[in-house]
């Protein structure tokens, strides 16, 4: 071997000193960086499945099939599923209200308190669609022992159809459920509706609707949210013959309501309710009804401005 053409040592140790400093340069170069950003995506794009379907939004028709299992497979999230109580007798229902949610006593006795003494009007009712005729119709088919309203404001249709009962002969007890506080603005419409310290009286005034409406042994006011006094009502195992749903008019309220007014409705009785022909149209009570009666098979008809379900 010609020891002249092996390199020598110095040079060996300049040729490494060269490679060090160009490896130096190139990492701290934009294109080191721009090159690590590259690869790391190259590698996460062929290490991920190869389908990636899951994570794509559904297009909107499918979300909102409509149709037999797919509806009731959808929208079975929503449904309530609290077990209700047996129901009690009919005759128990009063003494029950009473005793649970009014410690024994009536909300008529000593009314009305010191407070708002002088500040209620005589019987002053508002209501809309509260004289239909569908009330007689139904009670006279029905002839309910308990009646449950859900949306009750000053009274108007459950004297009327307290009034209907007794002209039938019929021993009626109806429930009205309502937290009786209206609505933001409500008191443009019925202005006479007093306000002490931002408590509005309408509770206050409805039972005095009542009381001058000679009601007060058969209508009983439970001033609650229509949501938890149906659920409590369910535990309790107070069911109704008749039902009226006319509290809120959005969708989401009046869905609400049926599912859990539906579950306290005793075998044989009829779900019925106001505004199922409004400018809502089939977005608000309309396609609750609607919906309500696809997903369990039963038949909707309509009495004027009224939609009716008989569970018969």
């Amino acid at each position: 071997m010609n020891e002249d053409r092996l390199p020598s040592p110095r040079h060996h140790h300049t040729n490494n000193k060269k490679k060090t400093r160009f490896v130096f340069r190139f990492l701290k170069s934009p294109t080191f960086y721009v090159t690590l950003l590259l690869l790391s995506y190259a590698l996460g794009y062929l290490s991920a499945p190869s389908s990636c379907s899951s994570l794509r939004p559904l297009p909107y028709p499918e979300i909102l099939k409509v149709d037999g299992d797919d509806l009731k497979n959808q929208l079975d999230h929503f449904r309530v599923k609290t077990h209700c109580a047996k129901p009690l007798p009919p005759q128990l229902v009063h003494e029950t209200i009473l005793d649970r949610v009014y410690n024994a006593t009536s909300p008529y006795d000593n009314f009305p308190p010191a407070h708002v003494r002088g500040l209620l009007r005589d019987k002053r009712l508002k209501g809309w669609g509260s004289y239909g005729e569908v009330f007689e119709h139904l009670i006279q088919k029905v002839k309910p022992k308990v009646i449950i309203e859900v949306g009750t404001f000053l009274g108007a249709s459950a004297l009327h159809m307290a009034e209907l009962t007794r002209k039938l002969g019929l021993d009626s007890l109806i429930l009205c459920i309502d937290d009786f506080r209206g609505w933001i603005g409500f008191r443009d419409l019925v202005g006479f509706v007093n306000m002490v310290n931002g408590d509005v009286l309408l509770l206050y005034q409805f039972m005095q609707n009542v009381v001058q409406n000679n009601a007060t042994a058969s209508v009983l006011p439970i001033p609650f949210s229509s949501g938890s006094t149906l659920e409590i009502l369910c535990e309790w195992g107070v069911f109704g013959d008749l039902i009226e749903i006319d509290a809120g008019h959005d969708f989401n309220s009046a869905w609400a309501d049926i599912n859990r007014a539906y579950r306290i409705l005793r075998p044989g009785g009829v779900i019925f309710g106001h505004d199922y022909f409004t400018a809502a149209d089939n977005r608000g009570v309309r396609r609750a009804v609607n919906l309500f009666a696809q997903m369990n098979g039963l038949k909707i008809q309509t009495d004027g401005q009224h939609w009716v379900i008989d569970s018969a």
